[in-house]
């Protein structure tokens, strides 16, 4: 059964302008490169990093690009080798759903409307009950213990 939400990675066109230019798209502060030492996710691709045996690449992403005005730039990872984007349609990440999760609720503006903690793989339940609310527009997953933004949720047009 498809989903009636789109899990949204980072563009296909930023992921390769890092991995080219090892500059952060926007700010334009230097990229780091580096063997994984934590499991992250990679935020296009959406895959847990093999610790120890893959590269990634640090950067400053906002993770409301493209969806508001006002920034709130913060570390992000990506895989150094091209990777394929985690399709919008293809449901939630299944590597993620093994960490802790902070899903954070918005409306237009900014507007933070709620958020739930999921330690126990029950993502889609959480993103349900948080879309119940009208004012909710889309849901950030953050890593409940870095705190840092994995991905972007949104409702999928009619």
């Amino acid at each position: 059964m498809p989903s009636s939400y789109r899990f949204i990675a980072i563009p296909s066109s930023v992921a390769d302008s890092v991995r080219a230019t090892l500059t952060a798209p926007r700010y334009g502060h230097p990229a780091h490169v580096e063997i994984a030492r934590g499991y992250g996710p990679c935020r296009h691709c959406l895959r847990t990093f093999r610790v120890g045996r893959e590269e990634r690449i640090l950067f400053t992403w906002d993770a409301f690009e493209g969806v508001e005005t006002l920034p709130q730039p913060g570390p992000v990872f990506i895989h150094a080798d091209s990777c394929p984007r985690h399709a919008e349609d293809a449901g939630f990440p299944e590597d993620l759903r093994a960490h802790p999760l902070t899903l954070v609720a918005f409306g237009r503006g900014r507007v933070h409307q709620g958020e739930v903690h999921v330690t126990d793989g029950a993502v889609e339940a959480a993103i349900e009950a948080l879309f119940a609310s009208p004012g909710v527009d889309y849901v950030h997953v953050r890593d409940m213990q870095a705190g840092c933004y994995d991905l972007r949720v949104e409702r999928r047009a009619a």
